[in-house]
């Protein structure tokens, strides 16, 4: 409930941020334009009647100017504007006027709000964003040499792709034209360079995961099929705090339930909202894919990674990995699409993950 004097609203860009303050008290308004330094920013905000409240829109800025006004003794607000409603008559938007209407939202109370990870979980958000930064490029690099040597008649057929033996082939090729080959030893160079990259990522995100802060999670977490070390950290850090969802909400929150258009006696469901994180929505759509296979019981490579959690833990696990089998089996009787089943098990997924991260041992 806003119980502070002055309510403030930030419109942040990289390198400005215009300011608006009401004194609730004598109505007074204060307006300025700051440069986007935090310091400035954080200066203007401490010069207004206090106690003062600050209401400024997450986006690429990031939540620095967020944990500097914590850190000063203001409270400060992040809202999420993908959820904020603007009248369907506002055909005029300026920073000054986002900046009033961050203002009177915070002192109404209307302003949905945005949780601010700590500086540990954005860094380690920021690691497993970067692998899979690293991961596409790679995809896309070998997809790039890989077309161009089909575009000269070269397919490669001596078994699984990007293998010793098959790196070994590629090292060999000749094509017609010097141009050509110039462009694909420049594509072939990339390969092994981001490979490498990729895996000096695995190994410090396998270092990070055994971590007090992010072991336990992690470990519970990769008891269930298809989630080895590096999906159980991904999806620790960018859900972060598991318990402020319940297993109902948690699908909804990585936007996997169903969108509604409903009035009066009619109610249609669409496609999902995919709203949310969207990582850790395709982690969980990968890993439920894994779960098409018949469960017979955990393997050598699940065994080990379920004697890292505790009893109560590995059983609930083994119930889950079983109860998504048959959600899969269920959906194929039904002869539903195999697109539309393996969101519909990835919610449940998600479900399975945040009892396994929440529950006692």
């Amino acid at each position: 409930m806003f119980c502070e004097r002055t309510s403030a609203g930030l419109d942040v860009h990289a390198r400005s941020t215009v300011a608006w303050a009401l004194d609730c008290e004598t109505g007074e308004v204060f307006s300025k334009r700051l440069v986007s330094d935090t310091h400035n920013v954080v200066v203007w905000v401490a010069g207004l009647p206090q106690p003062a409240a600050v209401a400024y829109e997450a986006g690429p800025t990031g939540f620095v100017l967020a944990r500097a006004l914590s850190e000063a003794g203001i409270r400060c607000v992040v809202a999420a504007p993908s959820k904020m409603e603007r009248p369907a008559g506002d055909r005029i938007k300026t920073d000054k006027r986002d900046a009033q209407r961050l203002t009177k939202l915070l002192r109404m109370d209307e302003l949905p709000v945005v949780r601010v990870p700590t500086p540990s979980e954005e860094a380690a958000r920021d690691l497993v964003r970067g692998r899979d930064d690293v991961r596409r490029d790679l995809a896309r690099a070998r997809n790039r040499l890989s077309k161009l040597l089909l575009r000269q008649g070269q397919v490669y057929c001596g078994g699984s792709g990007w293998t010793m033996v098959h790196h070994h082939w590629l090292a060999g090729r000749r094509l017609a034209t010097p141009d050509t080959q110039f462009a694909y030893d420049q594509g072939l160079d990339q390969v092994p360079s981001l490979e490498a990259m990729r895996d000096r990522f695995d190994q410090r995100i396998a270092s990070a995961a055994a971590c007090p802060e992010w072991g336990p999670v992690v470990h519970r977490l990769a008891c269930l099929r298809g989630i080895n070390t590096l999906t159980a950290f991904g999806l620790a850090v960018e859900v972060g705090d598991w318990h402020r969802f319940t297993g109902a909400t948690i699908g909804a929150y990585l936007g996997l339930v169903p969108s509604e258009h409903s009035s009066g006696p009619n109610r249609t469901l669409g496609p999902i909202t995919k709203t949310g994180n969207t990582h850790a929505r395709r982690l969980l759509v990968e890993t439920a894919w894994h779960h098409y296979k018949p469960y017979r019981g955990p393997g050598v490579t699940l065994r080990r990674r379920m004697e890292l959690a505790p009893g109560p833990v590995r059983r609930r696990a083994d119930l889950g990995n079983r109860r998504l089998h048959q959600r899969w089996e269920h959906f194929l009787a039904r002869k539903k699409n195999k697109n539309v089943a393996v969101v519909a098990v990835a919610r449940e997924l998600a479900g399975w993950c945040w009892s396994l991260a929440t529950m006692e041992d």
